[in-house]
C-alpha cells in the first residue's frame, strides 16, 4: 500500500499539472484565435490597399495614398504586436499560475 503522504503528492501534482494543462490550453486557443483574426484582417485591408492603388488617377495620388497606407500598417502593427504579446504572457501566466500556487502552498506549510 503506498505511504499516504506520497499518495497526497501524487494526488495534488496529477491535479496541479492538469489545471495548468487545462488553463494553457485554453490561453493557446485564445492566441491561436487571435492569429487567425489578425491574418483575416490583413487579407481583407490588403485587398482593400490593392483596390485603391489600382484606381488612383496620376503619380502624385499614388503617393500619397501609398503614404496613407504605409502609416496605416504601421500603426495597425504596432497595436496588433501589443495585443499578440499581452496574450502570449497571458498563455504562460495561466499555465504556470496553478504550480506557482502549490508551490507557494508547499513553501508556507514548510515554514509553519
Amino acid at each position: 500500500m503506498a505511504n499516504p503522504p506520497v499518495e497526497q503528492i501524487t494526488k495534488t501534482a496529477t491535479k496541479v499539472l492538469t489545471e495548468s494543462g487545462d488553463a494553457s490550453s485554453a490561453a493557446f486557443q485564445e492566441l491561436t484565435k487571435a492569429y487567425q483574426d489578425l491574418a483575416a484582417k490583413n487579407a481583407k485591408n490588403m485587398a482593400a490597399a490593392v483596390q485603391a492603388l489600382s484606381s488612383v488617377k496620376n503619380p502624385t495620388e499614388f503617393f500619397e495614398l501609398q503614404q496613407k497606407l504605409i502609416k496605416e500598417v504601421v500603426e495597425a502593427a504596432m497595436t496588433d504586436s501589443q495585443r499578440i504579446a499581452t496574450l502570449t504572457a497571458a498563455v504562460f501566466t495561466s499555465a504556470f499560475e496553478p504550480v506557482k500556487k502549490q508551490f507557494e502552498a508547499v513553501q508556507k506549510t514548510a515554514q509553519g
